[in-house]
């Protein structure tokens, strides 16, 4: 397996999150890792949205391959608030929590978007930046995606 990693620039416009899955779409069908299409274009498109709404600077988009098979895709943003789930690791029962939820606000019009992450994600963290460190402000957040028990692939080069 070779690791690998691509990264994204976006430019703070609507359109961002749909070029975002587009590359995402790209990425991992050159890959060979199309089982982790649907959940890791769901939450990057929700993430790099977020990022839209609340700043007002760029975005970028990392999506690279980790070890055991797992997918890690990193969104930097320019606002250094680390949103809920990002802020804790994901609990056990993290995921079962997240669809009562939302099965419990069905009529909700706004702010179920993070619990995408809770429902599709495997781990997921955040980290905020010093003002200017490394040359950047704000804040990274990022998921991992691991391969379901019985998903038998490897990493193309």
């Amino acid at each position: 397996m070779l690791p690998w990693a691509y990264s994204l620039r976006l430019p703070h416009d609507p359109r961002a999150a749909g070029i975002a899955r587009t590359t995402l779409r790209a990425v991992l069908a050159r890959h060979d890792l199309g089982e982790f299409t649907d959940p890791a274009t769901l939450v990057t498109s929700e993430m790099v949205s977020n990022a839209y709404r609340h700043t007002t600077g760029p975005a970028e988009v990392r999506i690279r391959a980790v070890e055991e098979g797992r997918l890690r895709v990193s969104v930097w943003d320019t606002n250094p608030d680390i949103p809920s789930p990002f802020d804790k690791p994901p609990g056990f029962f993290d995921r079962s929590a997240a669809l009562t939820e939302a099965a419990a606000n069905t009529e909700a019009t706004y702010g179920r978007g993070l619990l995408i992450v809770r429902i599709c994600a495997d781990n997921w963290g955040g980290y905020a930046f010093a003002d200017e460190l490394f040359g950047r402000s704000g804040k990274l957040l990022w998921f991992e995606l691991a391969p379901r028990p019985g998903d038998v692939f490897e990493i193309a080069a």
